[in-house]
């Protein structure tokens, strides 16, 4: 007599998957009631789901409506930036076109809170998942992605998971700023810059490197600050740089609060320093300092990953194309 196989004492949604014979998004798919799954897919995983007993509290209200949750998650790492509150508007827009609400949630830049986070999620009946991710390995994260939920990483790729991604343009927006302020005799540039080890703040420091080395200009790195990620933060670094023995004659700010930051402390001290920064700020035209800035627009930014990822919902998973790579383009704005 041929042995039964063992049912799990708590069936997953992979052991549906392998039962099956599709892929754990093919089953999501399949219980929602979504797009892109044949009848014949879907007899399968209820054959499996009947067999196993799988019935998870947070795929309830699809088995019983027979239709997806109609929620995304949008996962950022600060609410308090006015960056993420455009971009959420965004997400929010395309949401509402399908039908569709979003759930904000922060990581407030810890991978801990992250994971508790990731842990909330694959417990919540959401469709899809944006995030800005808060460490540079995202391995965890695969943990969504093998419950079938499709995710779409803004502002960085992904590392160490399949997933799409959309982008800005971090390199060459600096790179470009940069060199506008080597080309008007600025030698000496602080930057006041974000985590290197993350995707953005490498990405700007090596923007800013590259218009250096094209100018013939080197580097001192002591007018290098890293992690001074909030207005307090970059006030205070720029203070220290403007107090060296040879200050920057221009600091670059590599997101908008570190912008303000960079801004007030030039205006406290009566410094000549230029500045300039990463991220448009929508009172720009009001400040008395000068400012250059590198724009793009962050709703958009928001706008095409929640299409990116209302297409995976609509996908046969079995005939979905490779993840998918997204540049935001961006522009240099003088004010003043």
């Amino acid at each position: 007599m041929t042995p039964r196989k063992a049912v799990p004492a708590r069936p997953t949604m992979r052991d549906i998957a392998a039962q099956a014979g599709v892929s754990p998004m093919s089953v999501s798919r399949a219980l929602s009631g979504g797009p892109g799954v044949s009848e014949r897919t879907r007899a399968e995983v209820l054959a499996a789901v009947q067999a196993l007993g799988y019935q998870p509290n947070e795929f309830a209200r699809q088995l019983r409506t027979g239709g997806p949750t109609h929620v995304i998650a949008l996962v950022v790492t600060h609410l308090a930036n006015p960056f993420y509150a455009a971009l959420a508007l965004g997400v929010e827009r395309v949401a509402s076109a399908h039908g569709s609400r979003v759930m904000i949630m922060s990581t407030m830049s810890d991978l801990d809170t992250e994971r508790e986070v990731v842990a909330d999620l694959r417990r919540r009946p959401v469709d899809g998942v944006i995030i800005i991710p808060a460490t540079p390995d995202h391995r965890h994260l695969k943990e969504l992605a093998d419950q079938g939920r499709p995710m779409v990483f803004a502002t960085t790729p992904p590392n160490g998971i399949d997933a799409d991604s959309v982008t800005v343009d971090d390199f060459g927006g600096m790179r470009e700023l940069c060199s506008q302020l080597l080309a008007d005799g600025h030698t000496r540039i602080g930057l006041i810059g974000l985590n290197h080890a993350m995707w953005t703040g490498s990405e700007r420091l090596r923007g800013y490197s590259a218009a250096h080395a094209e100018a013939g200009v080197e580097v001192d790195d002591k007018l290098i600050t890293e992690r001074a990620g909030d207005i307090a933060s970059a006030t205070k670094a720029t203070l220290r740089l403007l107090r060296l023995h040879q200050p920057p004659t221009a600091v670059i700010a590599t997101n908008n609060l570190m912008t303000i930051g960079a801004l007030r402390a030039v205006r406290d001290t009566g410094a000549r320093a230029a500045v300039a920064g990463f991220d448009d700020i929508e009172v720009a035209d009001l400040f008395q300092q000068p400012l250059t800035v590198v724009r793009y627009e962050a709703e958009q930014l928001g706008v095409r990953s929640a299409e990116q990822l209302f297409v995976r919902l609509a996908q046969d998973d079995d005939k979905a194309a490779g993840p998918t790579r997204e540049l935001i383009t961006t522009t240099i704005v003088r004010y003043g």
